[in-house]
C-alpha cells in the first residue's frame, strides 16, 4: 500500500481505489491488538477493558494509538495464551491462508506444498494445513528450514538447492504465497484434480485461471480474500488450543516504524513484524 508494490496488471486499479499519488488512508496498518477504551451505547458484545484483536483489512488505520471498530466487524477477544504482539499478528496471515485453503477444498490426507512457507501467510498455511490433516511440504530458504519443520511440515525443500517442479513429486494442492509458482511452472507438480492456490498473482494469471478449470482436470484459485468475523473466532480458538501460533520475527517500537518497514521491504522476514506502542 505504501510503495504500490503490487502484482503485474494491478498498478492503475490500485491507484484508482486506494489513492493515485499517495494512499488515501494516511494511517496504514490492518491488524491490531489491545484494550478496549470505550464502547458505544448500543454495543453489547464488548465492554471497556476487554482484551481484543482485530483486522481492518483494506480500511487500514491500525498504526495508531486508537482505532474505532464496529462490534460486528472482524473483532474478537484475545486468546489468553497469546501476547498482544502475537494476537496482533493472528489476522492477516491466518485469514488469508484460511480463505484460500477453504476455496481450495483441502481434505484430510491430501498432500499440500506451500511455496514461501516461512512468510506471514506461509507460516499460517503450514499450521492450518497440518490442523486439517494434510501432509505438508514447505518451500523456503536454507536458514528457515528448521522453522518451517517446527510448524508441522513433514517435508521441507530448500529452494536455493532444489526446484520442487523438477523433483518428480506430485501434490493435491499447491499454495503459492510469493508469486514464483504460476500454473505454467506448477502444473507438472499437480495431481489430476489438483488445485493451485495463487495467494500472490498478477492479472494475467488471474484471467487465465478460469481457462485452466475449463480445459483440464486441474484448477487455479486466485483473487481477493474474503474476510469473515467468524474466521477470527476460529483462529482464536485454535491459538488457545495450541494448534496455531503466529510467528514473530521482530518487534519495533512505534517510533521506529520506518525501520520496521525497511526490514519488511528486504523480503527476508520470517512470519510477522510487530509494532508496539510505548506504554506496552
Amino acid at each position: 500500500m505504501r510503495s504500490l508494490n503490487v502484482p503485474a496488471g494491478f498498478g492503475l486499479v490500485m491507484r484508482l481505489v486506494f489513492g493515485f499519488s499517495r494512499p488515501k488512508q494516511a494511517i496504514l496498518g490492518s491488524e491490531l491488538a489491545g484494550v478496549i477504551e470505550s464502547v458505544g451505547k448500543d454495543v453489547n458484545k464488548f465492554k471497556a477493558g476487554d482484551l481484543v484483536f482485530a483486522f481492518s483489512d483494506a480500511a487500514m488505520g491500525c498504526h495508531a494509538e486508537y482505532r474505532c471498530m464496529p462490534q460486528d466487524g472482524a473483532v474478537a477477544h484475545k486468546p489468553p495464551s497469546l501476547s498482544h504482539g502475537e494476537a496482533a499478528a493472528l489476522s492477516f496471515g491466518g485469514t488469508t491462508a484460511l480463505d484460500f485453503l477453504r476455496r481450495g477444498k483441502l481434505q484430510s490426507g491430501e498432500k499440500i506444498l506451500i511455496n514461501g512457507a516461512s512468510g506471514g501467510v506461509g507460516t499460517a498455511a503450514v499450521q492450518l494445513a497440518r490442523h486439517f490433516g494434510a501432509e505438508v511440504t514447505g518451500v523456503c530458504s536454507t536458514a528457515n528450514m528448521p522453522l518451517v519443520r517446527s510448524l508441522g511440515a513433514r517435508h521441507v525443500i530448500d529452494y536455493t538447492k532444489e526446484d520442487f517442479t523438477k523433483n518428480g513429486e506430485r501434490y493435491d494442492v499447491i499454495v503459492d504465497t510469493v508469486g514464483t509458482a504460476p500454473f505454467s511452472r506448477s502444473k507438472v507438480s499437480l495431481n489430476e484434480g489438483g488445485r493451485l492456490l495463487l495467494v500472490l498473482a498478477g492479472l494475467p494469471e488471474m484471467l487465465h485461471a478460469p481457462w485452466v478449470s475449463m480445459t483440464s482436470s486441474k484448477k487455479v484459485v486466485a483473487g481477493p480474500v474474503s474476510v469473515r468475523a467468524e474466521d477470527l473466532l476460529f483462529l482464536a480458538e485454535l491459538a488457545q488450543a495450541g494448534e496455531f501460533k503466529p510467528v514473530i520475527d521482530r518487534c519495533y517500537p512505534f517510533g521506529q516504524i520506518a525501520e520496521a518497514h525497511r526490514y519488511v521491504d528486504t523480503g527476508r522476514k520470517k512470519g510477522n513484524v510487530v509494532i508496539t506502542l510505548a506504554h506496552d
